[in-house]
């Protein structure tokens, strides 16, 4: 009778397994959406600032649906252009696939980046993205909490300097924060195809 019960039990787990995995079959997870191996600590968290219609909002209000944050100035010549380019396209193809996300632009030079400036620098790439400067102080505090490095490259002209900083494109969820970031060379449809995945996932 013993032996009668465990083999009886033994076919049980065997169906719930084979359950599982036709459930599971083809279910992607977080992890498994991303090309790039994400290193461990904590990246994100809390921030102020002015949008480009110069409200203050944080970054609950920022972060509503999965959000790709890049830091740079609206005065960079080459870089930042390109990756917030990349940014509105990946946002469009995941429109057209029927995903939502937002790209966001948070300046580290908020000497020349007004809100106003900010404004009408996202409104070249996209009507979605959202541009974001503040005080030294805040800015400060949103390139701290996204181990953001920039600095202010010593020219002599005090208007038209050049800024130095870190060109990842992080994403962020609005449940579980950072999930994994981007690099250059990723493409739109790349980042795109994670991003799908990652909202299907959660």
């Amino acid at each position: 009778m013993t032996r009668l019960t465990a083999i009886l039990a033994g076919i049980a787990t065997l169906a719930l397994v084979g359950v599982t995995y036709v459930v599971t079959l083809g279910r992607s997870t977080p992890e498994s959406c991303f090309g790039t191996a994400v290193a461990g600590g904590a990246i994100g968290g809390p921030f102020t600032l002015v949008d480009g219609d110069g409200q203050t909002v944080t970054d609950t209000d920022v972060i509503t649906e999965p959000t790709l944050v890049y830091f740079g100035y609206s005065f960079c010549p080459d870089v930042c252009p390109i990756d917030n380019a990349r940014n509105a396209a990946a946002a469009e193809i995941l429109a057209e696939e029927g995903y939502s996300a937002t790209p966001a632009f948070i300046s580290i030079d908020p000497a020349r980046d007004t809100p106003e400036v900010m404004g009408d620098y996202v409104r070249n790439f996209s009507d979605k993205m959202i541009g974001l400067t503040g005080s030294d102080a805040q800015v400060k505090q949103a390139a701290d909490a996204y181990r953001i490095v920039y600095s202010k490259e010593a020219n002599g002209d005090p208007d038209y300097y050049l800024m130095s900083h870190s060109v990842f494109t992080y994403l962020m969820m609005p449940d579980t924060g950072f999930a994994t970031f981007f690099r250059r060379e990723d493409t739109p449809q790349q980042v795109a195809d994670q991003v799908a995945c990652a909202i299907d996932a959660s």
